[in-house]
């Protein structure tokens, strides 16, 4: 028999007789399940719920005596039964729908309160096997959730223990239940449950490395809404768990501008987690000087060396805890953000003394052997694997005669480290452990190997004996001409130009040094 729609749905207050609970996360459960027994709810319950409503000495109903049958199939079997969802689905604004209930002795259940097993969490464990990880997978939850969900105009649904304590204030002023809150919390159960589809679906992608995907579902939370985006006029937020990576414990609310900014400084800071003392200066997502050193102070001297200009208004991040000393130095000139896993008492006391600066600590290294990146475009996205994979070095391959000294090679290893933070075409000339130019996002890469000249002549700093990143292969012989001109002795680079052999011999005629990585690292 074909559906007959309302014409309209009832916009009146939805008061409470009868309430299903059957919850995984049993957080607040007993101040919600009190709440309703104080309103003259009756409550009705599954398994573990029941137990512990009863526990508390509340009155509840166990399920399978609604439903006629017991539980089965080791609890997989609870509430898919006619007298449950007849009594969520049932529109009892309509007349036909109430004749036929009573005909069926079905009594309609006005709230639903569920969530669902913890199936992210678990595979996110490591060595959760398929076997385990199917058993998280919930039916009667989301099945529930969607029934309450569509017929909200009769029936409220509760999915998350964050939205009992409205709810018992609702409840509890004994003026039923609004439509505009029935609405809102329907809206929520169902972007909760694609979530959770969504989770299931891109679990299934990776057990059956099907690559790629034939449909690729992402489900985010609202983490944070923002005042604009880039621009004053562009309505923006921020979805995610970027609290759960970082804690801004100081100043204004990040931008838009700056999430993309600490996102970028996060990166390149993974890439120097297990050296020495470490710091890199970021400015619109490209390092404008990266440092290591015996000292955190001296990481950043070395960072902040390589363009003392550009700095004013960036990022500062730091691989360990910021000490006094470190914090006095970058106190020196106005800095935006600064981010650290850790700032010393002393430090800390310093740095929050400007309102408008920004302090982040980092709560979570980021992992990436499991990162993915997204790039809106027209009618969809891109998606990728993340170029964050530590390099190998035994990969490497010295393509000239002559091999590097061990300073040129830790040069070189630093350089390489940069070079894919920085938008191509990129060119990093280093030296001893710090950055002395830095030519990025130009139309050519001697354009940017132009400009990184350039940038260290104007700070008084010599590319004798430095080494030369680019991101990509060299096209002709003359860059590594120019290069040497500059002073640079070794060279890293991806290798892979029909030119190779024409470039390889300009570097043997000047005596440098030449490494081919076999692995690119453009940055759109």
């Amino acid at each position: 028999m074909a559906l007959k729609p309302l014409t309209s749905l009832p916009e009146t207050p939805l008061k409470i007789k009868r309430a299903l609970l059957s919850v995984s996360n049993k957080e607040k459960l007993i101040e919600l399940a009190t709440a309703l027994d104080s309103a003259g709810v009756e409550i009705i319950s599954t398994g573990g719920t029941a137990k512990a409503i009863a526990d508390a000495g509340i009155p509840v109903k166990d399920a399978s005596e609604v439903t006629g049958f017991p539980e089965c199939l080791d609890g997989r079997v609870k509430t898919l039964h006619p007298n449950i969802h007849g009594g969520i689905l049932a529109r009892t604004s309509y007349v036909p729908d109430n004749d036929e209930l009573k005909e069926l002795g079905i009594d309609p259940i006005e709230l639903v309160v569920v969530n669902l097993y913890p199936f992210k969490e678990k595979v996110s464990e490591p060595d959760t096997s398929p076997a385990t990880a199917t058993e998280f997978i919930d039916i009667g939850g989301p099945t529930m959730i969607r029934a309450a969900a569509k017929n909200f105009a009769h029936v409220c649904i509760l999915s998350s223990p964050d939205q009992y304590d409205s709810f018992i204030k609702e409840i509890s002023s004994g003026d039923g239940i609004s439509f505009f809150t029935r609405k809102n919390l329907a809206k929520d159960a169902f972007m909760h449950t694609a979530d959770y589809d969504s989770a299931i679906s891109n679990y299934f992608d990776s057990i059956t490395n099907q690559e790629p995907s034939t449909q690729f579902n992402i489900s985010l939370p609202l983490s944070q809404e923002l005042r604009y985006g880039e621009n004053p006029h562009q309505k923006a937020a921020v979805y995610g768990t970027q609290k759960e990576i970082i804690d801004c414990f100081h100043g204004k609310q990040l931008s838009y501008n700056n999430y993309l900014d600490v996102d970028a400084a996060l990166n390149i800071i993974y890439d120097f987690k297990n050296d020495l003392p470490g710091c890199a200066i970021i400015k619109h997502t490209i390092p404008c000087g990266v440092g290591i050193g015996d000292t955190l102070n001296q990481a950043y001297e070395k960072a902040f060396s390589t363009d003392t200009v550009s700095p004013f208004g960036g990022i500062v991040i730091v691989n360990q805890e910021l000490d006094l000393e470190t914090a006095q130095s970058i106190d020196k000139i106005f800095t935006e953000i600064i981010i650290a896993p850790s700032f010393s008492k002393e430090a800390e006391e310093l740095l929050i003394q400007k309102k408008n600066r920004r302090l982040i600590r980092i709560k979570e290294t980021l992992n990436s052997d499991s990162k993915t990146t997204f790039r809106s475009i027209f009618g969809g996205l891109l998606k990728q694997d993340s170029d964050t994979e530590p390099f190998v070095e035994s990969e490497f391959k010295v393509v000239t005669s002559r091999k590097p000294t061990k300073a040129e090679m830790q040069d070189l290893l630093f350089s390489w480290k940069v070079v894919r933070h920085v938008k191509s075409n990129a060119i990093v000339y280093a030296k001893d452990g710090r950055t002395l130019g830095i030519g990025s996002g130009q139309t050519s890469r001697v354009d940017s190997s132009e400009i990184a000249v350039a940038k260290a002549k104007k700070e008084g700093l010599s590319l004798e004996g430095s080494a030369i990143a680019s991101d990509a292969f060299f096209p002709f012989s003359d860059g590594v001409e120019a290069a040497a001109e500059a002073g640079v002795t070794a060279v890293i680079q991806p290798g892979g130009s029909i030119r190779d052999e024409e470039v390889i011999a300009k570097a043997n005629e000047f005596n440098m040094t030449m490494i081919f990585t076999g692995k690119r690292h453009f940055k759109h």
